[in-house]
């Protein structure tokens, strides 16, 4: 067996002036989930240029400031019918609701709803959310702000 190739990716915890939290829902293939914004950096991208270009392509926000990184994540899964294992940086972004306009989304990926959650609505939910932990990260975060070193989901 062969090990899967290595998809380096950028999300956003996007948050708004509610301590509401952003997330995107998706159906790929049957399986429907809940995410938060970003995906694979392009070739020669770091980290922070690509939350930044995928928060204008998913939420047609193009001026967003980023705090530091807060969480990681490596995940096997299928992309396109290929095993790949992602490995994942989380960054706090801060957005007014009013903000975020899917109209001006250029590269939506197949989203089919953005939905502003709160965190006991999150608590909540029967649905699939992904990451797996991510109220504790952002109850962690809204109490004691950046972490010394970014929490590892282990999901």
């Amino acid at each position: 067996m062969s090990t899967p190739k290595a998809r380096e990716a950028a999300r956003a915890v996007v948050l708004d002036e509610d301590d509401r939290v952003l997330l995107l829902r998706y159906d790929e293939g049957g399986k429907v989930f809940w995410a938060t914004p970003g995906g694979a950096l392009d070739p020669g991208e770091d980290h922070q240029t690509a939350v930044r270009r995928e928060l204008g392509e998913e939420l047609g926000v193009t001026d967003a400031e980023l705090d530091p990184q807060i969480a990681t994540r490596t995940k096997e899964h299928l992309i396109q019918g290929e095993t790949v294992r992602q490995i994942e940086r989380y960054f706090v972004v801060r957005l007014s609701a009013g903000r975020v306009d899917p109209s001006r989304a250029t590269q939506t990926d197949g989203i089919l709803a953005w939905e502003w959650w709160t965190l006991t609505d999150l608590n909540a939910t029967d649905q699939t959310v992904y990451p797996v932990g991510l109220t504790g990260l952002i109850d962690h975060f809204l109490s004691s702000g950046i972490p010394d070193a970014p929490f590892a989901f282990t999901d």
